[in-house]
């Protein structure tokens, strides 16, 4: 007995306070690192979060990283006023949101066949949908702008939802199937030994149980939507058509706007998505840890 506990004496002495292990200078290193990129990540957030409550007056004599002297926000309003922000954030909305429903659809399909259904050619069609995310967006500007022109869908947003439809579903496809050929095959011979329809099998068997991932691509799909530039300067020529992100950048170009009113701009640009992400988060979350514990 004495000798046992002798033992966990000298087990338990050996283990540093706390429990955690002795830091090696490789830890401190990256410790240092991981500090390094949130201030990286963190200083412009301040920068605009400060810089949008300041007066004109007020950022030219104090600098950009000091406080406001007092919450100014004629900056904020500016920028509300002239490009209509309401109807902005609606468009971005719209289009975000019908181009991840739309995609997230297409992918699941398209998935469900290759994955599952076991086409011919599975690898090689695989891989064009991974060649088809590679494409830069510049290479597909003009033959896009003379299709829409010839089908008169230019100035309209529902050009802008068809090719993000397009993009992401080529993408949420690459990834789906690549999901749905490892999914269990005792699961779908049971459905469909129980009479199950291919179409059941989809809907009631594979939806179901991969509805985490769906979700984070949904997400995705829509945050990537949002932030979209080229594509909507481009095809979205009038005021009313126009998304937020390219509503700041032509409002920046055309009126030779001060430094306030681009900070009020861009915080007004992050709000939505942010407030996205935090309705979100949870979904998020379960989404990327649904397969790491079986």
């Amino acid at each position: 007995m004495a000798a046992t506990t002798a033992i966990v004496t000298r087990g338990k002495s050996a283990r540093p306070r706390g429990g955690m292990l002795k830091k090696r200078p490789y830890d401190w290193l990256l410790l240092a690192g991981v500090i390094l990129g949130a201030l990286i990540i963190v200083v412009p957030f301040y920068l605009i979060l400060v810089n949008a409550f300041k007066s004109p007056v007020d950022y030219a004599t104090s600098g950009p990283f000091s406080l406001p002297q007092a919450i100014d926000l004629s900056g904020i309003e500016k920028f509300w006023n002239r490009v209509d922000f309401p109807e902005k954030v609606w468009n971005s909305i719209f289009i975000s949101g019908i181009v991840s429903v739309l995609a997230v659809l297409i992918s699941v399909l398209n998935a469900f066949a290759i994955g599952i259904g076991r086409v011919r050619g599975r690898t090689w069609i695989v891989l064009l949908f991974l060649l088809a995310n590679l494409l830069p967006q510049e290479a597909l500007l003009y033959p896009l702008y003379y299709m829409f022109k010839s089908v008169h869908l230019y100035d309209n947003v529902w050009s802008v939802i068809i090719v993000f439809t397009v993009v992401q579903a080529a993408f949420g496809t690459y990834l789906l199937s690549s999901v749905y050929g490892t999914f269990p095959k005792e699961i779908l011979e049971a459905a469909s030994i129980d009479g199950a329809t291919r179409w059941q099998i989809l809907w009631r068997v594979v939806f179901p149980i991969s509805r985490p991932t769906l979700a984070v691509l949904l997400i995705f799909f829509f945050i990537w939507t949002w932030n979209e530039f080229l594509i909507p300067l481009t095809f979205l020529a009038s005021n009313a058509n126009q998304t937020v992100p390219v509503a700041i950048s032509v409002l920046q170009g055309d009126r030779l706007m001060d430094v306030t009113t681009t900070a009020g701009s861009a915080l007004l640009g992050i709000i939505p998505t942010l407030i996205f992400f935090l309705i979100f988060q949870r979904t998020l979350t379960r989404g990327i840890t649904a397969g790491a514990v079986k």
